[in-house]
């Protein structure tokens, strides 16, 4: 059976349906048995780069939606040190570092191109998947989670993200947000959540415990 290929928009005709990077090729879904399992829709293909098309072939989930949440997934996690640059400084710092030698003057160059081409790729959206006229959509979206100019797979990500940044430990800053949003978390409150943290990276598990029953 020959995949549908999906209809590409005219200004999108290079790039990678997963990151928006130049494409390479097709990735084709469904492509096995275990991926047909309740697929909701035709086999297709979309246009894809290399990398993407290695992540999404080692999938095991049942739609090309999901395939795409799992490339984002794991594009977040292969990139998280050169998302964490645009955590730990802004360009304009860069700018003015003054490394001008040594180990640090490469870095001071290239590492906000680095942070933005890797955010470009995560934040990437995905054109609507269109066959002979006819849009498919996703039954089931996945709830992204958008905090400082990068859009998270989930909110979940975006914890375990800055967690390893800043060295926190991942089910204290879990505790405080969702103490401090009341369960309403919203990027404000993950802003609180991160200062909130940083100032006890260094403290002891009493320090922490007495500063989260502080908390209101």
């Amino acid at each position: 059976m020959m995949p549908v290929i999906t209809e590409t928009p005219f200004d999108k005709r290079h790039c990678c349906w997963f990151c928006g990077e130049p494409n390479s090729g097709e990735f084709t879904f469904p492509d096995g048995e275990r991926s047909a399992f309740n697929c909701p829709h035709v086999l297709l293909s979309v246009p894809s780069c290399d990398e993407c098309n290695k992540i999404a072939k080692s999938a095991a989930v049942h739609s090309i939606w999901q395939v795409n949440h799992f490339v984002k997934s794991s594009l977040m996690v292969r990139y998280n040190k050169h998302l964490a640059i645009g955590i730990n400084w802004t360009e304009e710092e860069l700018a003015t570092s003054e490394f001008e030698h040594g180990n640090f003057a490469g870095f001071a160059r290239s590492a906000w191109f680095v942070y933005e081409v890797a955010r470009g790729r995560v934040n990437y959206q995905s054109w609507p998947l269109v066959i002979d006229g006819v849009e498919y959509y996703d039954s089931e979206p996945t709830l992204t989670f958008t905090f400082d100019d990068v859009v998270y797979p989930s909110l979940d990500y975006a914890i375990k993200h800055y967690a390893k940044t800043f060295f926190i430990d991942r089910h204290y800053f879990s505790a405080v947000l969702y103490k401090l949003s009341k369960g309403d978390i919203t990027p404000r409150y993950f802003a609180q959540t991160v200062r909130f943290c940083r100032l006890l990276v260094n403290a002891s598990a009493t320090e922490r415990q007495v500063a989260f029953k502080q908390l209101s």
